[in-house]
């Protein structure tokens, strides 16, 4: 017994010098700098030496501000990255910040430059993907440099000839905020854009915030891999068509993975989503392009996006872009519609021509789990063989990852065939993605 008592005392003992030494400690680590204070006491899942992920910081550095970001209604919810802005807002106080931004960089309908000026943080530029600062432009438009009317902030674009921020772009800046929503699709360009800004960031030393957000195809992992001969603007990596990960597990990849050029590593911190895991459904507050306006339209995506390099149309300059698709030579269908130009769409395929198609929003009632390969297929049996159904196929290839698509279809083997081959592809990104995620 008496060796029992000992033993209890001794332990008591030692948790209370434990517990001295972390008081002392936080003491000394309280009259440093705001950033080393967050870096310190991130209780992070680090996945490199480089990436920080900022999940809570305790309650001694989270910052007092006199607006803090409101609550959402529905508590349980995802809060976005955007949304916990107050987690590392102390870091941002006297650096000179650049934003990576669109139109979806909003919470609660207050855009995040208006928020971070509102905090009277130093905003000066904002960084435009494909479709600009506002969204409203074409597929593939050139976006020139501007300044933006509300605020007088100077808008670089980062879309055409200057794809990714050069020295003299980054020369008078700290940090920069990557804040745009994601379809989770390779081909969807702002994949690409997070990479050019996180090699800028690794050559000239500086750090890189991404703010998370929700994936809305999120929940599933499917396609060909990428090849490297096959590498562009439109896939850059080897990963498959839809990648279940959200943008800061995939700036996590591109870090870990050593994908940036010569493989360098940029100063990346991840704020991530809470409440969040990928088999949730996530609704977009905010068209992330002109063309994507629907939950149907952006779920569809992943099957649709391949009849971008065909001679069909997928009803860009209709109400109903990537929800139908069709030609003027198909045989009569389900559905109609004539493309004219409309927002986002000025030169539409098929222009002023009345298409013969299908309607697809209704088979969206149910999540799809993978690429409807049997779109591509009807669509090539309707045009027979009078017609080149992939009439662009550098670009079907660049769009696929591999030409082995292309044949495939030309030889007309099934879905199931075609699937078959994904697999082994599949399994081996499976182990890769496993590294880096955040969220169940």
């Amino acid at each position: 017994m008496k060796r029992s008592n000992d033993n209890s005392t001794f332990l008591q003992t030692q948790k209370y010098t434990k517990l001295l030494a972390s008081v002392v400690l936080l003491s000394f680590l309280l009259s440093c700098g705001g950033l080393f204070r967050a870096k310190v006491f991130i209780p992070a899942p680090v996945l490199s030496e480089e990436t920080i992920v900022i999940e809570e910081l305790p309650q001694a550095f989270k910052v007092s501000t006199e607006t803090p970001p409101p609550l959402k209604p529905n508590i349980s919810a995802p809060q976005l990255g955007i949304d916990r802005l107050h987690l590392f807002k102390d870091s941002l106080i006297g650096k000179r910040i650049a934003v990576v931004a669109n139109q979806t960089s909003v919470v609660n309908e207050v855009h995040l430059v208006d928020t971070l000026l509102a905090l009277k943080l130093n905003v000066v530029k904002v960084f435009a993907p494909e479709h600009g600062f506002r969204g409203d432009a074409d597929a593939g438009q050139h976006i020139g440099h501007s300044t933006d009317d509300k605020t007088g902030l100077p808008l670089v674009s980062l879309y055409g000839s200057n794809k990714k921020p050069s020295q003299h772009q980054l020369e008078d800046i700290d940090i920069v905020i990557y804040d745009i929503q994601d379809v989770g699709v390779r081909f969807y360009t702002y994949i690409s854009t997070l990479h050019y800004v996180m090699e800028a960031c690794a050559e000239y030393n500086k750090q890189l915030v991404v703010l998370d957000r929700p994936n809305p195809n999120g929940h599933y992992i499917d396609g060909p891999v990428l090849e490297a001969s096959f590498k562009s603007f439109v896939g850059m990596h080897p990963v498959p068509i839809v990648y279940g990960m959200t943008i800061g597990e995939y700036a996590m990849m591109i870090n870990g993975e050593g994908w940036l050029s010569n493989s360098k590593r940029c100063q990346l911190w991840v704020i991530p989503c809470k409440n969040y895991k990928h088999k949730i459904p996530y609704s977009l507050p905010v068209s992330p392009s002109p063309n994507l306006r629907t939950n149907a339209a952006v779920a569809l995506y992943p099957s649709l996006c391949l009849f971008e390099a065909t001679t069909v149309s997928v009803g860009r300059g209709t109400d109903k872009p990537f929800e139908i698709y069709g030609h003027p030579k198909f045989p009569k269908c389900n559905y109609e519609f004539m493309p004219i130009p409309t927002i986002g769409a000025k030169n539409p395929l098929h222009m002023n021509k009345l298409c013969q198609g299908i309607e697809l929003n209704l088979s969206t009632a149910k999540r799809p789990y993978q690429i409807n390969l049997h779109y591509l297929i009807n669509a090539k049996e309707l045009l027979g063989d009078s017609i080149t159904f992939i009439d662009q196929p550098s670009f079907f290839n660049r769009l696929a990852g591999t030409a082995t698509l292309k044949e495939q279809l030309d030889k007309g083997w099934s879905a199931k065939e075609i699937r078959a081959t994904w697999k082994p592809g599949l399994d081996a990104f499976i182990q890769t993605r496993s590294k880096y995620l955040l969220y169940e």
